[in-house]
C-alpha cells in the first residue's frame, strides 16, 4: 500500500506547476475546479458538516473503506500515481527550485525531447484506459466497463472532469494538434503488440489493463478510444478550444513558447502530475462521500 489516504490529500500541493497548469484550464471550465488540499478540508467541503465528531466519525471510515483491500480504491489510486510517473525524473531534475508563477520554459527546452508521434498517442490512450479502470475499480465494477464509463462521463464534474479536460488538452490536442482524434484512430489502426511493449506508459499498467493477451488489451485500449471520442470531439468544438488556446491559457502561470507546440506538449508531461493530483481529490471524495452514506 502507498500512503495513508489521509496523509495523500493533506499532501497535496496548494501551489506548483500542475495547480497552476489546471488552473489554466478554468478558463475552459469556469468555476468547476477547486484545489481542496487536506483531509479535513476535504470531509468539510464535500459534506458541509462542522461537527467535529461527526468529521472524526467520517475520516475514520473512509480510512477503513481504503485500507480494506477487497475494495478497488488502492488499486485505482495506483493506477493514477503510475501513470503520471512515467517520464518525469527529467522534468523535475529541470524544474527543481522554479515552482513559481511565470516559469521560464526556454530555460529548460534544450533538455526536452518531444515524444514521437505514435509514442504520445500511445501515453494519451494509456490515461484514457487509467481514468476507465480506475473509474470500474472506485465503483466496484469489473474493468472492461466501458459503457458504464461512458454513462458516467456525461455527469462528470469537479476534480474528475478537470482530468478529463487535461486529457483532450495537454495530452491530446497541445502535443499532436486540433486532428488529433483522427490521427490516434488512424496509428491505433496501424499499432502492434510490439508496439506497445515498447511504450513506458503501457509496460507501467499493462497488468491492470483488462483483456490479459497483448492483442486482447490491443482490442480493449481501441474499443476505449471510440466509445470516448465522440465525447471528446464534442468537447473540442462545444468549448472552442484550439492547441493555440490552450497554450494561451497556460501562460497566464507559465512563460511557454506558442511556437513550440511539441516542445510544450513535452514540458507538460515532464513537470505535471496532474491525472495523481485529481485523482487523490476524486478518490478523497468519493471515499467521503460513501462514508458519510455507510455511517
Amino acid at each position: 500500500m502507498s500512503k495513508p489516504i489521509y496523509e495523500l490529500v493533506n499532501d497535496l500541493p496548494q501551489k506548483n506547476l500542475t495547480v497552476f497548469v489546471l488552473r489554466s484550464l478554468d478558463k475552459v471550465l469556469p468555476g468547476e475546479w477547486e484545489n481542496i488540499v487536506g483531509f479535513e478540508n476535504t470531509i468539510r467541503q464535500v459534506t458541509g458538516e462542522s461537527d467535529a465528531a461527526l468529521i472524526e466519525q467520517i475520516g475514520a471510515r473512509a480510512i477503513q473503506l481504503y485500507n480494506d483491500k477487497s475494495e478497488g480504491y488502492q488499486r485505482a489510486m495506483w493506477l493514477y500515481q503510475t501513470i503520471d510517473s512515467t517520464g518525469r525524473a527529467l522534468g523535475q531534475a529541470a524544474l527543481a527550485g522554479k515552482v513559481t508563477e511565470n516559469v521560464p520554459f526556454l530555460s529548460i527546452v534544450n533538455r526536452l525531447t518531444p515524444k514521437p508521434e505514435k509514442a504520445q498517442t500511445i501515453d494519451l490512450c494509456m490515461k484514457l484506459v487509467t481514468e476507465i479502470v480506475a473509474f470500474c475499480k472506485i465503483n466496484g465494477i469489473p474493468g472492461d466497463s466501458v459503457g458504464d464509463f461512458v454513462k458516467a462521463l456525461g455527469d462528470y464534474g469537479g476534480e474528475s472532469l478537470i482530468r478529463m479536460a487535461g486529457l483532450v488538452c495537454f495530452d491530446g490536442l497541445v502535443p499532436l494538434g486540433p486532428n488529433f482524434i483522427k490521427q490516434t484512430e488512424t496509428i491505433l489502426g496501424n499499432l502492434t503488440p510490439k508496439d506497445l511493449d515498447s511504450n513506458p506508459a503501457f509496460k507501467a499498467i499493462k497488468e491492470a489493463i483488462p483483456g490479459g493477451k497483448p492483442d486482447d488489451q490491443l482490442t480493449f485500449i481501441g474499443s476505449s478510444f471510440e466509445s470516448v471520442k465522440g465525447w471528446m470531439g464534442n468537447f473540442v468544438e462545444s468549448k472552442g478550444i484550439t492547441p493555440q488556446s490552450v497554450v494561451a491559457n497556460i501562460k497566464t502561470f507559465v512563460d511557454v513558447a506558442d511556437d513550440k507546440m511539441d516542445y510544450v506538449g513535452a514540458f507538460l508531461d515532464i513537470s505535471t502530475n496532474y491525472y495523481e493530483h485529481t485523482g487523490v481529490q476524486t478518490l478523497a471524495r468519493r471515499l467521503v462521500e460513501r462514508a458519510v452514506a455507510e455511517i
